[in-house]
């Protein structure tokens, strides 16, 4: 009953919050000094003929009337046609978001089994040689450049060893369309190669991805981990005799995790947003390479679309992430 409490509460806000995100994007993207009626018209267009495509796409229009007749098409489910690619914007979106979705859910599981068990032998063994190294590797993980890295790892992996695909999704055709994510398609094809082939070109961009991903949950998980061993059911529990290995597992890690998953939800909506570098570098056909060149076209449907897409999944997300704290400790859905 408290989850079901917690699930309304949390909805109630997510109308004020999404149409918050839509109205900053929206003007911040209509100050911008860039005309999309000139892109559409072409170099050698008149001036007559960019002001008749202005009045077509309504853009002539005070920017109050614009925003309220765009909140109108997003209500009747519509976001209106691309500049950039002439088709309607929802179908752009849908057609891509599986390939941000599967790269994403890929590198948030991946930072999650190898960060956190890491957190945890950071923390059991504190000043350790294991846990300053550790430290410095975060670090370095946190203040890298995933741009840089990426092609760093392209120049490594891809065209001087040739181990890893250079760019793109998959070699040639993709399966048959059944989810939208490879990985799942194939193995409900059963086709092996289709599967091997998708994961190799998931290596390097997952990688990149998940460096600052890994080190986040790293040093949250130590965090979590070196609290709950000074707290005093911990104390309490080892002065009792029990073994060190069940006070860990039982009570130790689910009281530390709380923190854990907090940034695990956040790092899945910033990947969801800001993976826009990394799909650019490895010609990744997801949400965010689409995103930049609806920027650079100043597609403002587009720019509109992509906003409401993200902006959606993160609350969603939030909003498991909440339900999870409600399921660690039932204390946080009083």
């Amino acid at each position: 009953m408290k989850t079901l409490v917690l699930m309304l509460n949390r909805l109630v806000w997510f109308a004020p919050t999404l149409l918050g995100l839509l109205a900053i994007v929206f003007f911040i993207s209509h100050v911008i000094p860039a005309d999309p009626a000139a892109f559409v018209a072409g170099e050698n267009a008149t001036p007559e003929t960019i002001a008749a495509i202005r009045a077509r796409l309504g853009l002539d229009q005070p920017l109050h009337v614009q925003f309220w007749r765009y909140l109108e098409s997003i209500v009747q489910g519509e976001m209106g046609r691309s500049i950039y690619t002439g088709r309607p914007v929802a179908e752009d979106l849908m057609s891509r978001l599986p390939a941000t979705l599967e790269l994403t859910l890929v590198t948030v599981v991946f930072a999650t089994l190898l960060g956190v068990p890491l957190g945890v032998v950071a923390a059991l063994r504190r000043n350790s040689w294991l846990d300053h190294a550790l430290r410095v590797i975060t670090i370095a993980g946190l203040a890298i450049a995933s741009f840089w890295f990426a092609i760093l790892l392209q120049l490594t992996f891809s065209m001087r060893l040739g181990i890893t695909p250079l760019h793109g999704r998959i070699e040639g055709w993709g399966p048959e369309q059944i989810t939208g994510f490879y990985i799942v398609d194939a193995l409900i094809l059963q086709d092996m190669e289709i599967l091997l082939d998708a994961l190799r070109h998931l290596i390097l961009p997952v990688i990149t991805l998940a460096v600052p991903a890994t080190a986040t949950i790293v040093r949250f998980t130590r965090a979590g981990v070196l609290n709950a061993l000074q707290s005093n059911y911990v104390l309490y529990e080892t002065a009792m005799g029990y073994p060190r290995r069940l006070v860990i597992w039982k009570y130790v890690l689910r009281n530390a995790l709380i923190g854990t998953v907090t940034q695990i939800g956040l790092i899945f909506g910033i990947l969801l947003a800001g993976a826009v570098v990394v799909e650019a570098v490895f010609d990744w056909p997801g949400l965010g390479t689409f995103a930049v060149n609806s920027i650079l076209s100043s597609d403002y449907n587009a720019v509109m679309g992509f906003t409401v897409i993200v902006g959606a999944m993160f609350i969603v997300v939030n909003l498991v992430v909440d339900i999870l704290h409600g399921m660690i400790d039932p204390r946080e859905t009083r």
